[in-house]
């Protein structure tokens, strides 16, 4: 049985060598802010049809359709006139020179041996129990026919979401609108989150794979073979988990997933991992990297893509790369949010560039997230609005073609 499992990964691995460092051209941080470099265009990518994408990021039409994803959050706050006449056109970004240092430094504790084991052949790793034992993950007839439903149910079996004030607190400071200038935030946006949290399965294996990109958007990524262990043992751990077991048994009625379990993990780890091209480099971007690490745009620019995952705001915030600057106010007078609020609108430096407007949810599990965004991929379109409890939301959801995410965030409808 250990040899059929063992065969079963190196599939999903795509044959299995030796492990061994191989080299690679990873930026360090300095050199990506300072530089500004990038590799030049490419070919066009690739064709196909899709909500919002008749192709990939390369060439003119590329570059237009990706400017398109990145301002849909700004056009969400009616931002598209408002700052002309002021040194930058719209959707421009600012770079800052210097940063706030946090009066209280988040905790940084992810345990130091985590990246060695994660780095073994996942047919040898130790996994945590299903928790989906007594918990109905069959979808109902009105979730097959109503996304919102659907998305709404996972929000429900997200048993691994954080509390508020038991977990962790976070200070949102003061508001502002996407083009004021000045830091509304006198301290950092994470006050404290709990020691236990990284100590979860499904977190700790999160964030193993956070350092594994260069975050120059436009550079080849090298993915070595721990690396690539890493990838499928994250998504066998998250493959015991309620949502993603939901997520399957949905896609099962709309024929999208096979029934094989198996086949339905690998075509999770292809969909979130896959290398494509973005920026004029090919194999430079993947899903998961563009989604939850983040990218800076080069050609002088300096610009931040993507980046829409609290994990990793908050453990960049807590080693001092992320510099909170205040949340943006909402649409609606009276809905400012504060310490218990789980879907944030908020804008931050990243190593000295600024991010006018980003959009994430706050103590979801990796899980929950993962499962959330490829079911609006697979069954919803563009703009998808639907609730997640107390929250009205839109998950924008791009495509490359017809079988890549191109980026998918959430914007808060209130």
């Amino acid at each position: 049985m250990e040899r059929i499992i063992k065969g079963l990964i190196d599939v999903a691995l795509g044959g299995e060598d030796e492990p061994r460092e191989e080299e690679r051209s990873r930026s360090t941080w300095a050199e990506v802010v300072s530089s500004g470099k990038q590799e030049e265009e490419g070919k066009e990518g690739e064709r196909g049809s899709g909500f919002g994408y008749s192709g990939g990021y390369h060439g003119s039409h590329g570059g237009q359709r990706r400017k398109k994803e990145e301002e849909e959050e700004k056009s969400q706050w009616g931002l598209r006139q408002e700052g002309q006449g002021q040194g930058r056109s719209d959707g421009d970004w600012e770079v800052v020179g210097h940063k706030k240092k946090p009066q209280y430094p988040p905790k940084y504790k992810v345990p130091a041996d985590t990246k060695v084991k994660f780095q073994n052949h996942p047919s040898e790793q130790e996994y945590s129990q299903s928790d989906s034992y007594n918990v109905d993950i069959e979808p109902s007839r009105e979730e097959l026919t109503n996304l919102s439903k659907a998305c709404d149910r996972l929000w429900e079996l997200d048993s691994n979401r954080l509390v508020p004030g038991k977990d962790y607190e976070i200070d949102c400071g003061e508001g502002k609108k996407v083009y004021d200038k000045g830091d509304q935030a006198s301290e950092s946006l994470f006050s404290w989150l709990s020691d236990d949290v990284f100590r979860r399965p499904t977190y700790s294996r999160f964030c193993s794979l956070l350092d594994n990109y260069n975050p120059n958007e436009g550079s080849k990524e090298v993915v070595t073979s721990q690396e690539k262990h890493e990838q499928v043992a994250f998504i066998e751990e998250i493959s015991r988990t309620a949502p993603i077991k939901y997520l399957h048994k949905y896609l099962i009625h709309k024929g999208i997933a096979s029934e094989n379990y198996e086949e339905f993990k690998r075509m999770m780890s292809s969909l979130w991992f896959d290398l494509y091209g973005r920026g004029g480099g090919s194999s430079s971007s993947s899903a998961f990297e563009h989604v939850f690490v983040g990218e800076i745009k080069g050609r002088g620019e300096n610009e931040v893509s993507g980046f829409h995952n609290w994990i990793q705001f908050y453990l960049e915030e807590a080693k001092g790369r992320v510099d909170y600057q205040g949340y943006i106010f909402p649409r609606r007078r009276g809905n400012s949010p504060d310490s218990e609020t789980q879907l944030l609108t908020i804008q931050f430096e990243w190593n000295g560039i600024l991010k006018s407007v980003s959009s994430t949810l706050v103590g979801v599990s990796p899980e929950f997230e993962i499962a959330l965004y490829t079911l609006c991929f697979f069954v919803g379109e563009e703009d998808n609005r639907i609730s997640l409890g107390p929250y009205s939301v839109n998950i924008k959801c791009y495509r490359i073609g017809n079988n890549k995410i191109g980026t998918v965030f959430p914007i808060s409808e209130c």
